[in-house]
């Protein structure tokens, strides 16, 4: 059985893989009876498309594999937490269970600011971990943005 943290890992990669195209390094993955349906890194300066976060890219691609946009039985791996717009398709995927590695305290919407992935009003509700690779997340994230604020001085 493959681990949190190994799941974690290769979601990390992919931020590392978006970070390398100039985006803020986020990448999400999404599994299903231990198979990776879908993966996703930020893109939307490369893609001219507000809606290319990670998340939403997975969620599409894991969506064609499975044929269906209802994820029921998965957990996605994603290293920041997801924000409203995110939040709210994983609740429309019925994602069964969200882990994320780093909290966002700005425009987080799986616990921080808001909770949309727990709201009782809604019919569906995922279960949430936190804090797996948080360090290993948190230092790529802070890193790109101490770089890109040192590139506008």
């Amino acid at each position: 059985m493959i681990t949190d943290e190994e799941w974690m890992q290769q979601a990390f990669q992919l931020a590392k893989k978006s970070e390398g195209q100039g985006e803020v390094p986020v990448g999400a993955i999404i599994v299903y009876q231990n198979e990776i349906i879908g993966k996703g890194w930020n893109q939307p300066i490369l893609l001219h498309d507000p809606t290319a976060h990670a998340e939403i890219i997975a969620l599409r691609e894991a969506g064609r594999k499975m044929h269906n946009y209802r994820l029921l039985g998965s957990t996605m791996y994603v290293t920041l937490e997801p924000c409203a717009m995110c939040a709210g398709a994983i609740v429309q995927a019925r994602i069964s269970r969200l882990v994320y590695a780093v909290e966002d305290k700005k425009t987080g919407a799986c616990g921080s600011v808001f909770n949309i992935v727990q709201t009782e009003e809604l019919n569906h509700s995922v279960e949430i971990t936190k804090g797996i690779l948080e360090r290993e997340c948190q230092t790529l994230i802070k890193n790109f943005f101490k770089e890109k604020r040192l590139k506008k001085l």
